[in-house]
Order: C-alpha cells, then sequence, then structure tokens
C-alpha cells in the first residue's frame, strides 16, 4: 500500500488554501463543509469563489503568498498556476510536517485529495495515488450510481439503535442482526423515504429476534427492452441483493448475470400457448417466496405495468399482506421506437400515440378498431405478429389508409435489432417476406417516414458499450 488512507476531523483546525481559481474553490468549498477554519491567499478570485467564502468567516488576503501565511496552520493547499510557487509552499509546510497537498501533482507535498463519494456520514473515498485522476472520477461515478442517497440517513438510523441493540442482543447475534436488517426491507423502507415505517419494523424485527419469521419483499422490476444500459440505477441495486430471482423467458442472459450470483433462480417464462407456469402460480409463488423471509426479484422485461401483467401480479400481493416494490422499465414502444429513429410523436404527423395489444386474454383481437383508426395518431401493437392479418384488415375497415406506413421492429435495443419498413396493407406479407420472428413490436402511422431520416443505430457497430456484453439474443417480455 502506497498511501495510507485515512479521513481527517478537520473541525475547527487552521487550513490554508494558496489560489483563486477553479480548483481552488472547489477545495474551499469542502473544507468548509468538513467544519475547517479556512486562510485563502489569492489576489484574485472567482465570483463563484467570492460567494462562498461570503457566506462562511474565511480570511482572504489579497495579496501573493507571503512565506507566514502557514504559520499555525494544521493542513495547506497550494492551488496556484505557478509550479515553482506550489513546491515553494510544499517544501516550507512539510519541513514544519504540516500536511500539505499540491493539487494536480501527486509527486510534491505529502498527501492526495482523493475523490468522494459523499453521503455522509457515510464517505467513500476512491484513489489513484495520483496515477490517473480522471479514472478515480470514473470510479466514483459508478459508486454514486451504486450508493443510494438516502444512504446517510440509514447509517444515522443504525447509528441511534447500537446501544438499543446492545441491551437485547448478545454480542454473537448482533453482526448477523444487522447484515439482515441492512439487507432487507428496513433498508428499503428508509431508501424509499418511509423513516417512520422503518423504525417500527426495526423495532418489531429486534423484538422477535431470532425466533420470529420477518416477512420478506418482493421487488417487481422491469428490465427494460434488451440493452443492458437501459436498466434504472434503482433495478441494478435490487437486482443485486435478492436471495431468489423469478425471471421471464425474454429476459436476457446478460440482464440475469447482472443479478445477485448466489440468488436462487427460478424460470416461469411464457411462450404463446406454452407458459412453463400459470399466472396464478407465479402469483402464489411470490407469497410464497416472501413468507418465508426471502428478497423475491420478479424480473420482467420491459416495464411490468404495459401488457406485463404487473398489476395482477402485486394484487395478489396486497391481498397477502406482502411488501413489495415496483421499479419501472423502458417499456418495448419507447426503447425500440427510439433505437429505429421512429419518434412516437411528432408535430407534423402525429399528436397523440396508443398503445395495443395484439393479443387479448381470450386469444381474440377484439380491439377498438374506431379508435385506433383515427388519423394524426401514431399505434404500437404488442404481441402482433400473429394476429397481423386482422390487424391489416380491420384497420383499413375502420378507414385507416391501406398505405399508412408500418413498421416491424424484431428484437430491438439489441445487436440483433432489424427494422422492416413497410404499410398497413403490406404488413401480412411483409411479415412472410422478412422472415420476421417474435419479439416483435409493430409501429403504425406517418412517423414511420421519419426512420429513414433519423435511424441512428446500426447494430454490428454499436457492440454494448458496458461492461456487460450480450451473448444472445434479447427482447422485451411484452412484444
Amino acid at each position: 500500500m502506497d498511501r495510507f488512507p485515512v479521513f481527517l476531523d478537520l473541525h475547527n483546525r487552521q487550513c490554508l488554501v494558496v489560489g483563486g481559481g477553479k480548483v481552488a474553490e472547489r477545495k474551499v468549498d469542502s473544507l468548509l463543509k468538513a467544519g475547517a477554519t479556512v486562510t485563502l491567499v489569492s489576489p484574485f478570485i472567482t465570483s463563484e469563489m467570492a460567494s462562498t467564502i461570503n457566506g462562511y468567516k474565511v480570511k482572504h488576503h489579497t495579496r501573493p503568498f507571503e512565506d507566514s501565511d502557514i504559520d499555525g496552520q494544521f493542513l495547506v493547499i497550494a492551488a496556484t498556476n505557478n509550479p515553482s510557487i506550489n513546491a515553494r509552499i510544499a517544501r516550507m509546510a512539510d519541513a514544519r510536517n504540516m500536511l500539505v497537498n499540491v493539487v494536480d501533482d501527486a509527486t510534491v507535498g505529502n498527501f492526495i485529495i482523493p475523490s468522494v463519494v459523499d453521503r455522509s456520514p457515510v464517505m467513500v473515498a476512491v484513489s489513484t495515488g495520483g496515477a490517473s485522476p480522471v479514472l478515480a472520477r470514473q470510479l466514483r461515478m459508478k459508486l454514486e450510481t451504486m450508493i443510494p442517497p438516502q444512504c446517510g440517513e440509514l447509517a444515522g438510523i443504525t447509528e441511534e439503535y447500537r446501544d438499543i441493540v446492545k441491551k437485547h442482543l448478545p454480542e454473537a447475534q448482533r453482526k448477523t442482526f444487522w447484515e439482515k436488517a441492512l439487507k432487507g426491507p428496513f433498508a428499503e423502507l428508509v431508501y424509499a423515504g418511509h423513516v417512520d415505517d422503518a423504525r417500527r419494523l426495526l423495532d418489531e424485527m429486534l423484538a422477535s429476534y431470532p425466533d420470529g419469521q420477518t416477512m420478506g419483499e418482493v421487488y417487481l422490476v422491469g428490465a427494460g427492452p434488451g440493452d443492458p444500459d437501459l436498466l434504472t440505477f434503482k433495478a441494478l441495486r435490487l437486482m443485486q441483493q435478492a436471495d431468489v430471482m423469478v425471471y421471464d423467458r425474454l429476459v436476457s442472459k446478460s440482464i440475469l448475470d447482472m443479478a445477485n450470483q448466489r440468488a436462487e433462480r427460478i424460470y416461469v417464462g411464457k411462450e404463446k400457448a406454452s407458459h412453463a407456469v400459470p399466472q396464478d402460480q407465479i402469483n402464489d409463488l411470490l407469497v410464497k417466496l416472501a413468507k418465508q423471509g426471502k428478497r423475491v426479484l420478479r424480473l420482467k422485461g420491459g416495464d411490468p405495468f404495459i401488457f406485463g401483467r404487473g398489476g395482477e401480479e402485486i394484487e395478489t400481493l396486497a391481498e397477502n399482506g406482502v411488501p413489495f416494490q415496483v421499479v419501472p422499465g423502458i417499456t418495448a414502444a419507447s426503447g425500440c421506437s427510439s433505437y429505429a429513429g421512429i419518434p412516437l410523436t411528432h408535430r407534423d404527423y402525429a399528436q397523440s400515440c396508443t398503445f395495443a395489444t395484439g393479443h387479448l386474454k381470450d386469444g381474440s383481437i377484439d380491439l377498438n378498431w374506431a379508435q385506433l383508426s383515427q388519423p394524426n395518431q401514431t399505434v404500437v401493437f404488442y404481441m402482433g405478429l400473429t394476429g397481423i392479418e386482422v390487424i391489416s384488415q380491420q384497420l383499413q375497415a375502420f378507414g385507416r389508409s391501406g398505405d399508412t406506413p408500418a413498421a416491424l421492429v424484431e428484437q430491438g435495443t439489441t445487436r440483433n435489432q432489424r427494422v422492416h419498413i413497410g404499410t398497413i396493407a403490406t404488413l401480412p406479407q411483409l411479415v412472410k417476406d422478412s422472415g420476421v420472428r417474435a419479439p416483435t413490436l409493430t409501429i403504425v402511422g406517418e412517423v414511420v417516414n421519419l426512420h429513414s431520416k433519423l435511424h441512428w443505430y446500426e447494430p454490428q457497430r454499436h457492440v454494448i458499450a458496458s461492461e456487460f456484453s450480450l451473448d444472445h439474443p434479447v427482447a422485451p417480455v411484452e412484444v
């Protein structure tokens, strides 16, 4: 270990910053937030710096650095644009055994300032020892997405309960208790802003621990239309802490691999006329697993509330008193149309957009064709391949011109995406000629004409730019 990591208590400590530019501005702001007593030396300062120091008691000397400025300081930061002055400050401070940092030069001074994720009192610092500040910032940005903003509040509540837990539980049980609490509904309630409910739950857990069976929780998560980069931060966080994962057929392997690798996996995929597990049994399974105290990830492609039957599942959970969270995903209509370069609305062509299913519960396609055939709108059909002839016929029968542009977006947002362009009248033949297969989304409306101008996604050139590569075709669950 080249450098010793440490967090300093700077409350009421004398700290000196030399320099008045943008970098010095950030250092002064950080020191003030940490409670330091700051002296600033610089003949010129930024307007933002002036605003900052006006709000605090900062001693500002509007002149160049003088040797006596370091007298009585605990910590010194040299942030001028003159390397020789910075080096002189560093030598003087180091000779007096002071902490001294020179910005953008890890070879001078005796400490460096890491890139920080601030969730006070939780602090996460990342450093490359000065080798690559840009890499340190990139790593910090990744951590920012993984650590919820309310993490500090969670730490504060656990601090409140430390002595209470010590009184109620022997030392051997405390660690297990906290591990269970911080990975379960208690933590999720804090993250959701329900602090009072979280405290009540913690009290209940403490009163019944270790004999009482704590209710688990179900996470109904939308996995988006296929591209793993379209997952939300919250979806990824819940995926990585689940005990068991209940997933559908069209959730990609690359997305499944982003979930907790130790989680039990239960496949409940559905195909047309072939359900691995009937829906009512899926509903009951979620209840059963949660009542065993497990954190259950119910992972669906697209958005679970748009032709994903998520509403049916949480109805059962609510009836059985099972706590749940719903995490929206980018639905197929939005994701696939965007990657196909087909805007769903456009001031010149479509002032509304309608999502319709091409496959009703009873297997029919008995839709409100009069409404779907209105002009100046875009209609998106989910699960419409089987009934494509009916869709084509009914739209024309109710007045929509057979020349109206239409598109089939196959395996949208993935590297296997294909876009097939035709018209309402030619849709059935287009399906036959192209060999298009499910999952495919059907888009009807004049906005389809914009595809030739706006298509931007070239699957063979856009291999997913993330650490999670796609190793087989993926697709939305709803389409």
